[in-house]
């Protein structure tokens, strides 16, 4: 059985102005899962997630972290479980030095200076940070400031990690590395939950993809169950990806493919197209 970290029951979220973002939501996130959370503006993916650290609180329902009942809990409790790269990274900046920025939630969790010097050293190894240790994060170019916040995050070693719209302004250098992340995060039993609006990087690197419009999760299940799914594209006002539309253009079959790999490794040894 699938072991589950972090789980809502009934969550419901109204905002001062009155809207209603979150609409009963039902969902269990397991231990070492990668999980993309998709849909339109407005359909309430950022409000549900950001009650995973405690920036926001139910109306009501509930939120259980590794068993827990977060109801309770402080943000900074909530956020020593859960991570949050946000999506802007001038928005997560705060010191001079990159090497100062990756040692400020380590030091604000009460972690040793030996275990301090340890995580920087894994999160510069992980990402090849070490060039710019000493260079001010705010100067660096937009993919390398994602980079940055990614690896100030991971430099606490969070079980949960959520990555709200990584692959905005990355460059196709950093869309590499960001996957290489998440790659190695996942090996090392973490649950990455990633929110965003880029399907083609949804498809290749989710292992499961929950479906929001309204305040609702209308459909949580593969990639391929998603992308394969007309209605729920239709309700959802998503596309699948770039490579799966072309592989339905050139031969309409049930198996499209999600990635360019798999629709190169499809083809390969096919003569009539």
């Amino acid at each position: 059985m699938n072991d589950v970290i972090l789980r809502t029951e009934k969550l419901v979220h109204t905002y001062p102005t009155g809207v209603t973002a979150l609409k009963e939501v039902s969902v269990d996130f397991y231990r070492n899962d990668v999980v993309s959370i998709v849909g339109q503006n407005g359909s309430g993916k950022t409000t549900l997630v950001r009650h995973f650290n405690g920036l926001l609180r139910p109306s009501s329902g509930k939120v259980y972290v590794d068993g827990e009942d977060a109801s309770s809990k402080s943000v900074s409790v909530m956020s020593r479980m859960v991570g949050y790269v946000f999506q802007n990274p001038n928005h997560q900046i705060f010191c001079t030095t990159v090497r100062d920025e990756l040692a400020v939630a380590p030091k604000n969790y009460g972690f040793s200076p030996g275990e301090i010097e340890d995580n920087i050293s894994r999160v510069v190894e992980l990402m090849g940070l070490e060039p710019i240790l000493k260079t001010h994060p705010l100067s660096l170019d937009y993919t390398t400031k994602k980079i940055v916040t990614i690896a100030s995050v991971l430099a606490y070693n969070p079980p949960i990690v959520i990555l709200d719209e990584p692959t905005g302004g990355l460059d196709q250098a950093g869309r590499e590395m960001l996957s290489k992340i998440i790659q190695i995060t996942h090996d090392a039993g973490h649950t990455m939950i990633i929110i965003s609006h880029d399907m083609d990087y949804v498809a290749e690197n989710s292992r499961r993809v929950i479906v929001m419009t309204g305040g609702k999760i209308i459909l949580n299940d593969t990639p391929w169950v998603i992308f394969n799914n007309k209605e729920v594209m239709r309700q959802a006002q998503i596309e699948p990806p770039q490579i799966t539309q072309l592989d339905l253009a050139v031969r309409a079959d049930d198996n499209p493919s999600l990635s360019v790999g798999a629709f190169v490794e499809k083809y390969r040894n096919r003569k009539n197209v």
